[in-house]
């Protein structure tokens, strides 16, 4: 037998307990701000790792109102660590799964589960335990040596670098590889892993205007919607195929009714950018908007967010070319790509050669809702991209780990 044939075996007989493990942590309600859902999820992690001789250790999240992170390590023989990044949220309100009635369905005939969090990130979790419990049985001496740090992060849904921050300090800033186990697509040209994400920014206008009566002192007041109105072209204006860069106005607000003119106005935009340098000269245009517009409403412009994006690089490279030589050891394709969508690897990255989109095969992440004719479905896990996910994983982390000199 063959090894890609014996670690298929392996991870096939490991299987229903994986899907097991997996019912446990969907049937908790684990909305990011559900703090008392999402620790239970991550306690509920630390003892599916427990078992893998994982030590566990919690540590709340700075976010007000959210739970706590977890982290599992296994020292092995020391040195920099191979980081497997999870998260223990999810987007959906335990009302929402009720009305809804979105809860674990598994569907044999359509080889899918649905439920919350199935493959955003719940699936992740389960298939990095696959992985590594597979990876035990197939190579007991790698897997004892190798340094691993699980991180699971309790507030991704939300973005920010908190989580970033404490994973920094456990891996004393540096690791062999970071691992992101978000959901990973396959269509006719193979399995996609993420090898780099675009940064964004994002942005606030408020504009103050003066109220007046609309009828009888129209000409005294000033219009804070016609001042943002004659401003919000020059903003998308930055959209840019040619530099890779986008703008979503996403948020309007102004006036109260139609007998009066506006005082106030407000509008938000994100902008995205594969390069620094592109969301940079868009950043530096949407601050210049300060000032008086031409009917002499105040503008205020305030960047609200900002995330690096994670630009790739030859270490990535060399790294990716772990999963493609693994790929095609199984008559599998892996095809590096890029994704506009953030996560924790635009924040990791800087800790080592990152890969993301390691996690399982589905569709419909952040969705809850399934109509008759079927226009509408559910988030789902397929099924039967466990196990060769499971093998793909299992064959690089053999090479990457084998590196260091252990076999």
């Amino acid at each position: 037998m063959s090894t890609h044939e014996c670690i298929t075996a392996i991870a096939q007989q490991h299987l229903p307990e994986a899907l097991r493990h997996l019912r446990t942590l969907v049937d908790i309600n684990s909305f990011t701000a559900n703090a008392a859902g999402v620790d239970a999820v991550a306690a509920r992690t630390a003892e599916l790792f427990a078992d893998l001789g994982f030590e566990e250790e919690f540590s709340p999240c700075t976010t007000e109102g959210t739970g706590q992170h977890v982290f599992l390590r296994r020292r092995g023989r020391g040195g920099d660590p191979i980081v497997l990044v999870t998260h223990s949220d999810t987007v959906f309100p335990a009302e929402e799964e009720v009305k809804n009635d979105f809860r674990w369905d598994e569907r044999p005939d359509e080889g899918r589960i649905y439920g919350p969090g199935v493959i955003d990130n719940k699936g992740g979790t389960v298939l990095i335990w696959l992985i590594l419990r597979t990876l035990r049985d197939t190579s007991p001496e790698l897997f004892e040596q190798t340094h691993w740090l699980i991180a699971s992060n309790a507030a991704e849904e939300i973005t920010g670098d908190d989580f970033a921050k404490q994973t920094a300090v456990r891996c004393d800033g540096h690791a062999k590889a970071v691992l992101v186990f978000e959901g990973g697509p396959v269509d006719e040209r193979g399995w996609h892993i993420v090898t780099s994400r675009k940064g964004r920014s994002t942005w606030k206008l408020s504009v103050e205007g003066k109220a007046a009566h609309a009828g009888s002192q129209h000409a005294v007041g000033i219009n804070a919607i016609d001042a943002l109105a004659l401003v919000l072209p020059s903003i998308a204006a930055w959209t840019s195929a040619a530099e890779e860069r986008t703008v979503n106005l996403g948020h309007i607000e102004g006036g109260t009714v139609v007998n009066r003119v506006p005082h106030e106005a407000m509008a938000e935009w994100e902008c995205r950018a594969v390069t620094p340098a592109a969301l940079a000269a868009a950043d530096a245009f949407f601050s210049s908007l300060n000032g008086k517009a031409a009917n002499g409403a105040i503008l205020r412009a305030e960047r609200t967010g900002h995330t690096l994006a994670w630009p790739g690089g030859s270490e990535v490279e060399a790294l990716f070319k772990h999963w493609g030589d693994a790929a095609a050891q199984v008559q599998l394709s892996a095809i590096a790509v890029p994704r506009g969508g953030l996560s924790d690897a635009n924040h990791l990255w800087q800790l080592g050669p990152t890969l993301d989109g390691l996690g399982p095969w589905g569709g419909n992440a952040h969705c809850s809702e399934r109509s008759a004719d079927g226009t509408k479905l559910p988030e789902y896990l397929e099924t039967s991209s466990l196990v060769p996910k499971t093998v793909m994983n299992v064959l690089a982390l053999l090479t990457l780990a084998s590196e260091d000199g252990v076999h």
